[in-house]
């Protein structure tokens, strides 16, 4: 999701598709880890039209064996400075976006103090409540247009910690609930323009886009 920079203060609260390649030993598929090892420390983000059967994926969950995997630990940290970097400039970005369909994502938490990233694995939203509101969005995924879309203001998340593999559960509200609602469905195959009232050029957005290059990489 892409919004306006923030303050950061990086902290990581870690639990625990389309999957193309056999799988590797450790879980990881083949092409996973030539993802997860190939790409810069800033990852070429997935667009529509190109690559919408990776958007329209639904993801699969990281398994437990994987948890404390290098490859995770590797995947989420170029994950984080993807989504912080001027290139993106987002407040929350999912991995089916950097090519990953497993259910990773972050999420800038606007309503705690720093407005700290955190992270999230196997995430889940279990509940939806509260009033409707209709909150402008954008998308990593759908660079240069915004849109108005109805969400809840209350969600609860159940998300697996990383060291005990335990579900823990959550209750997040405002805005910072609209970003773990944008984010989750990715992980479902679903993007804000398929909930949007309207969808519309961001002009300014559209100027910032110039700046940077956003070259698929030759192996991908």
């Amino acid at each position: 999701m892409r919004h306006c920079r923030y303050g950061l203060r990086l902290t990581f609260v870690l639990g625990a598709g389309m999957v193309l390649g056999a799988c590797a030993g450790s879980g990881w598929t083949d092409r996973e880890r030539m993802i997860i090892s190939l790409s810069d420390s800033v990852m070429f983000v997935t667009t529509l039209p190109e690559d919408s059967v990776q958007l329209r994926t639904p993801s699969i969950d990281v398994e437990a064996g994987q948890l404390q995997s290098e490859e995770l630990k590797t995947l989420m940290a170029k994950m984080l400075r993807t989504v912080t970097d001027p290139s993106q400039d987002g407040v929350g970005i999912a991995a089916p976006q950097v090519g990953i369909n497993r259910r990773i994502i972050w999420v800038q938490r606007l309503d705690k103090e720093d407005e700290p990233f955190e992270c999230y694995v196997n995430i889940r939203v279990d509940s939806l409540y509260g009033e409707t509101t209709h909150g402008r969005e954008g998308c990593l995924s759908v660079p240069g247009y915004s849109g108005f879309v109805p969400r809840k203001t209350d969600v609860i998340i159940s998300y697996a910690d990383l060291e005990s593999g335990e579900t823990k559960k959550e209750h997040v509200n405002g805005y910072t609930a609209i970003i773990f609602q944008h984010e989750c469905d990715h992980l479902d195959g679903i993007l804000y323009i398929d909930k949007a009232d309207s969808v519309f050029v961001n002009q300014a957005w559209m100027e910032e886009l110039k700046q940077f290059d956003y070259t698929r990489p030759d192996w991908w």
